[in-house]
């Protein structure tokens, strides 16, 4: 059973940067796909990056340019370094997993989350 736990998060001007960490526990050590989701008051949750384990990453329009994603598998920890953050990134951020390929499902596991506030 994977478990994610998520930390980092916090409250920064318009155009600061945050970096979040998920920890990974639990992993067996087969291919897993993870990402960053974030979903703000009152809208759906969304995606924001995925990194398969051969470190190929996909980002979200709103994102890309601005997040990076990445992992230290030495630590089994997954990043998302966030720049020139803005207003509308204000979210709950969650860190999800799932064994195999990213778009061969839904993600199976889920951290709880960590706040993300921007103000302008």
């Amino acid at each position: 059973q994977v478990q994610l736990v998520e930390s980092g998060g916090g409250s920064v001007q318009a155009g600061g940067s945050l970096r979040l960490s998920c920890a990974v526990f639990g992993y067996t050590g087969s291919s897993l796909c993870m990402g960053w989701f974030r979903q703000a008051p009152g809208k759906e949750r969304e995606e924001v990056a995925l990194r398969e384990s051969n470190g190929f990453t996909t980002y979200a329009d709103s994102v890309r340019g601005r997040f990076i994603i990445s992992q230290d598998n030495l630590k089994n920890t997954l990043y998302l370094q966030m720049n020139s953050l803005k207003p509308e990134d204000t979210a709950m951020y969650y860190c999800a997993a799932r064994y195999g390929l990213c778009r061969a499902g839904a993600m199976n596991y889920w951290g709880k989350g960590t706040l993300v506030t921007i103000s302008s």
